[in-house]
């Protein structure tokens, strides 16, 4: 009878905590079953082989370990990722010291492509995975020109233009009480303030900046904010960059040409594969096997990290790689990295 948590999780004493992750960090250096054997002769493990073989059986049973042959040793499953990611792993012992990753992107770039474009090819290099790069290309396209055409005294349509010449419609609800010459006079506000201004930063210009302008001329500007509210949502696909894609292929995971088939197939459905980068929340994410929402990536993990200027997120970086994945040094990476960029891209900003 095993002790379950409250959210219904196998809980696990002091001593199959120790092994787990002992197996865990073996299997992921060696790609090779991991033995009772070889975990007692760690030093940080003081138990017998013939107690380490019962734990692992344990282990097994509570669906953290796995045997793939009758005769060999253990393998985590994706639930034991799991245990090991969310309360085993301790990212502040790294042993690998830090990498001021800034130095990696050279002064010599000179479009805002290639910044990420250099942060995909530096994490594919330093982790040997797969890594994509979802870059906005928000901070490079500025409003040009905004238009409210009245449809009647409450409906109207928005027409926003930015400088790529990209044109975008929504229906808005004028607020009550609004006549078309108060319409007029904000608009024309808004483009006297607002054009050129980064489709990123527009939201917050206008709450922030242009709001004690507006509250001179209009009685009402602050239901006429609220109605651009839906109009000037960005966004936030952007471009996706990868690099290190054939990096799956030295995994011995992927020794198999039709199990990594389905990956490579992947890899050219660029708008699932942006889909599977839009983050459930910011900050760090590692999704294990199954977890991941593609069939194609059961058999995979992918750790994403947003990163952000100025608390706004602008995109999503990541790495995927096989389930036997170096968590520690992927996320130590992608936390070092995400503030890097955020570094670089604020300078290319300002």
């Amino acid at each position: 009878m095993f002790r379950m948590d409250a959210g219904g999780i196998a809980m696990l004493s002091d001593r199959q905590k120790l092994i787990l992750s002992a197996i865990v960090d073996d299997y992921i250096r060696s790609a090779e079953p991991v033995g009772s054997r070889s975990i007692s002769k760690r030093g940080s493990v003081a138990y017998s082989p013939a107690t380490i073989r019962n734990e692992m059986s344990d282990l097994e049973v509570m669906g953290f370990l796995e045997q793939p042959h009758t005769s060999a040793g253990r393998i985590p499953s994706h639930k034991g990722y799991r245990y090991y990611v969310d309360h085993l792993l301790e990212l502040s012992n790294a042993s690998d010291s830090r990498i001021d990753l800034k130095l990696f992107f050279a002064e010599k770039i000179q479009e805002l492509e290639q910044v990420f474009q250099q942060a995909a090819l530096i994490l594919s290099q330093l982790t040997n995975y797969t890594s994509i790069v979802l870059g906005p290309e928000l901070i490079s396209t500025t409003l040009r020109h905004l238009q409210l055409i009245p449809l009647n005294d409450r409906s109207a349509v928005a027409i926003i233009v930015t400088n790529t010449g990209h044109v975008e419609n929504k229906a808005v609800t004028i607020p009550e009480g609004v006549s078309i010459r108060e319409l007029e006079k904000f608009v024309a506000i808004l483009n006297a303030k607002l054009s050129g201004v980064s489709l990123l930063s527009l939201k917050s210009k206008l709450y922030n900046e242009i709001g004690n302008v507006l509250s001179s001329h209009l009685t009402k500007y602050e239901q006429l904010i609220r109605m651009l509210d839906d109009v000037l949502e960005t966004d936030q696909e952007g471009r996706l960059y990868m690099s290190g894609a054939t990096n799956m292929l030295t995994q011995p995971e992927f020794k198999d040409v039709d199990k990594v088939k389905s990956i490579f197939d992947l890899f050219d459905e660029t708008h699932t594969l942006a889909r599977m980068f839009v983050p459930e929340h910011t900050g760090i994410q590692v999704r294990i096997g199954t977890e991941n929402r593609l069939e194609a990536m059961n058999n995979c993990s992918l750790v994403t990290a947003t990163y952000s200027i100025d608390g706004e997120p602008l995109g999503t970086i990541g790495i995927l790689g096989p389930t036997r994945m170096e968590y520690g040094k992927v996320i130590r990476l992608l936390s070092q990295l995400t503030q890097d960029l955020a570094i670089v891209l604020k300078r290319w900003y300002n």
